[in-house]
């Protein structure tokens, strides 16, 4: 008689749980084996005035890995309204974050109540299955007592590490999962960029493995207060400020903001922002190394080649550009460009595009990457993948985007530069102030085989019209709105009428210079007519 062998009950549990726990696993792996994403998001760094320089392991490790876009651009050149545009995927006039304050909607509670629910990370997290990772920056505002602390967690996020509130280097305040975590000056156990990179490192070692994973690592590098590692403090000790065409030069055609910095800066202002420079890329060799920690911990775990990494900024920075000694906010170049380096699967070595792209991309391109239609969101971007993969051939890129920036600025006069009056902000001590409450501007950035234009209007008294020839003059020396040709200027007003009521698919129709697009007067002179009427008695 065949003997019956009894195992003991919890064995049998055990035995059954293992074999469902592997059944879902492979189910998963079956279904959900989609790429892991990773996005580096730095604070302030530019790339037109040589933000990259120090960079070498990341232009190393995912630039030459993969493809770097030279044109990409910001919905916002401030903090907290582009990474709203980053989160999701929308323009400015769209998610409502004008400015760095709780006042300007940032991560305030009507955000938190209209916005957040709809960010990609939401849309990776609940449709398509990743697990979702983050450390570092969120927005500015973030941990407010007003908009709930740091208990607040924005949904969509399994792992939570977020600054509380503005960029630091120590002595700062971590919510940990919705936990209030405080971090002292000693360097090996607070340093902000390494405890990002050894959280970072730690997700990837412990996650689940049998689901893709998206990381949002944000640096408080290279924002002020500019706090090197203290093995990095002595770097680029003769390293200045670039002293481009438009470094220290009077801007007497801008708008009156830029009118108003004196020319030439005092030694005093000149030496500060060239300490900052350094300093500046001093924070940026820690970045380096957590870009390379990340990626080798992906090597040696068999799951770089499976990964994108995306690196990138909020926004730009101008050091010393028209007489504005340190900042971003302004409609030019060095403050709305910015680095865009991928590497990932079927993205070949060595890339080079100039397509233009824009923050507003980087959400319809993640949730395309994970295989989620992008048509079935509000998002006003489009997904870069067709440019990264060879497929650009099947796709009509866009030829303009859109920048829009509310000022900022107090109420009483800033005692730094009390001659101006109410309305400024981040005045220096010789009365050259940074922002205002009129530096209120939208523009359109246009880029094709035939311009390489931008056209911007202030909305203040005087409607105020910079426009810039690109090709002609890269660094924005001369205002050419008075000398354009009457029809490009109409044709370029309309578009930027267009652009700032856009939403969702109508932000991705084609543009001025695009083949598709026919300029037509009338709807100009029609219901948009006054506006126009005003701005050309502005131009004579």
């Amino acid at each position: 008689m065949r003997t019956i062998r009894l195992y003991p009950r919890p064995l049998v549990n055990f035995i059954v749980i293992c074999v469902t726990l592997l059944a879902n696993n492979m189910a998963v792996l079956g279904i959900n084996h989609r790429p892991n994403i990773v996005l580096i998001l730095t604070d302030d760094l530019d790339v037109s005035i040589g933000g990259m320089t120090p960079l070498s392991k990341t232009k190393k490790l995912i630039g030459e890995a993969g493809i770097s876009f030279t044109n990409t651009f910001v919905a916002s050149a401030l903090c907290c309204p582009s990474r709203a545009s980053i989160l999701t995927g929308k323009y400015p006039h769209n998610h409502h974050v004008i400015n760095n304050t709780l006042e300007g909607n940032c991560s305030s509670v009507a955000w938190q109540k209209s916005q957040e629910p709809n960010t990609f990370p939401v849309l990776l997290k609940q449709y398509m299955g990743y697990q979702t990772f983050f450390a570092g920056k969120y927005l500015n505002e973030y941990g407010s007592t007003e908009a709930g602390g740091v208990e607040h967690i924005p949904p969509g996020w399994d792992y939570w590490f977020a600054l509380e509130r503005n960029s630091k280097y120590y002595n700062y305040t971590l919510s940990v999962n919705g936990k209030a975590q405080k971090h002292g000056q000693n360097y090996s156990e607070d340093y902000l960029t390494d405890v990002l990179a050894n959280r970072s490192l730690d997700f990837l070692q412990y996650k689940s493995n049998y689901r893709p994973f998206f990381m949002m690592i944000s640096t408080p590098a290279p924002h002020a207060p500019w706090t090197a590692a203290p093995q990095y403090e002595g770097r680029f000790t003769d390293v200045k400020a670039p002293r481009d065409p438009n470094f220290n030069v009077h801007g007497k055609d801008k708008h009156w903001l830029i009118r108003q910095a004196k020319t030439p800066m005092t030694n005093s202002s000149v030496q500060f922002l060239d300490n900052a420079f350094r300093n500046r890329w001093r924070t940026l060799l820690s970045v380096d190394d957590l870009v390379e920690k990340v990626v080798k911990k992906l090597e040696v775990r068999g799951e770089l080649e499976d990964t994108y990494i995306i690196f990138t900024s909020d926004n730009g920075y101008h050091t010393g550009q028209f007489s504005l000694p340190l900042d971003k906010r302004q409609l030019y170049e060095f403050d709305i460009r910015v680095p865009l380096l991928v590497r990932g699967p079927n993205i070949s070595p060595n890339q080079t595009s100039q397509m233009l792209v824009t923050n507003v991309d980087l959400g319809p391109t993640i949730m395309d990457i994970a295989g989620f239609d992008v048509n079935k969101t509000q998002m006003d971007g489009v997904s870069f993948l067709p440019l990264m993969t060879g497929k650009s051939q099947n796709v009509t890129w866009r030829t303009d985007m859109l920048v829009e920036y509310e000022g900022e600025g107090l109420n009483i006069s800033d005692p730094s530069c009390p001659l101006l009056g109410p309305g400024v902000w981040g005045c220096f001590p010789d009365c050259v102030c940074e922002d205002a409450i009129n530096n209120t501007y939208a523009c359109v950035r246009t880029l094709s085989s035939a311009a390489n234009l931008q056209y911007c209007e202030f909305d203040d008294n005087e409607v105020f019209v910079e426009v810039y020839n690109l090709t002609a003059d890269p660094f924005q020396l001369t205002n050419i709105a008075k000398s354009i040709d009457q029809e490009v200027l109409e044709k370029m007003n309309h578009r930027l009428m267009m652009l700032q009521s856009c939403s969702g698919p109508s932000c991705r129709t084609p543009g001025v210079y695009d083949s598709r697009y026919k300029f037509d007067p009338r709807l100009m002179f029609g219901s948009r007519g006054p506006r126009f009427s005003r701005l050309r008695q502005a131009l004579k």
